[in-house]
């Protein structure tokens, strides 16, 4: 792909995000029949188990093997774009995204500014928002809920990243630049943040949340590109995906 076809996607891609804030597109998405919308494919994972790195290949897998540009991976795009929805500073849904409590005096900073938003109209905003994007289809959703929210879509797959923890906290030293102390503390420390997260947005608690994944894989045991390849596989065998 050349720097200019590249940009061109770039620029679609960003062009369609911000089409999922429009409220006839939104509302369109949303009134869609379950087994009219999708594919999606979900990434869980524990923290240091490369899954951006993962869903980028396999997004580039996917639109090699079926000749198009159509699939997308989408991350931390849905805080920024949850903000803009509701006019708020994007610290603001990140604070949400983190578990941290607001502050007394933050909120009545806010109240005062008059850009005040509760962490329930945050989590409305984010939970529509990655409906509408997986209702449309052909989007890798990394994390943020998205297991939660779209597990009772029909044309989706849903994976977790997993790794023995030390094999997770190198990766975690190697790419933050920290000493073992501190990429040990926060491995921990957003493996429970992310796992809050996740039970916030399911409407039932569950006493395990392994029956939320499809498929499974250990990170310390396959390559990026492995993991990518099979779960491209396991995608057209669940979803019945015939190839031409």
């Amino acid at each position: 792909m050349t720097l200019v076809t590249a940009a061109a996607v770039s620029v679609l891609a960003v062009k369609k995000i911000f089409d999922y804030f429009d409220t006839r597109y939104r509302a369109e998405m949303l009134g869609r029949p379950v087994d009219q919308t999708g594919p999606v494919i979900t990434i869980s994972r524990l923290t240091g188990c490369d899954g951006r790195e993962v869903a980028a290949e396999l997004v580039a897998q996917l639109n090699l093997r079926y000749n198009t540009n159509r699939w997308k991976w989408v991350d931390k795009d849905i805080i920024y774009h949850a903000a803009y929805e509701l006019k708020t500073d994007a610290q603001r849904v990140e604070t949400y995204y983190q578990g941290l409590g607001m502050t007394d005096i933050s909120q009545m900073i806010m109240a005062f500014s008059g850009s005040f938003v509760t962490d329930s109209s945050v989590k409305k905003a984010i939970r529509e928002v990655v409906h509408s994007i997986a209702r449309d289809g052909y989007a890798v959703i990394i994390g943020r809920g998205g297991v939660a929210i779209t597990h009772d879509m029909a044309n989706a797959l849903h994976v977790r990243l997993v790794a023995p923890l030390y094999w997770r906290v190198r990766n975690v030293m190697s790419k933050k630049g920290m000493i073992i102390e501190k990429a040990e503390e926060y491995t921990l420390q957003t493996d429970e943040k992310r796992h809050k997260l996740l039970i916030d947005f399911l409407e039932k608690k569950p006493l395990s949340i392994d029956h939320l994944f499809d498929v499974t894989f250990n990170r310390s045991s396959f390559s990026i590109e492995q993991i990518s390849s099979m779960i491209m596989t396991m995608y057209e065998s669940k979803l019945g995906i015939k190839l031409k």
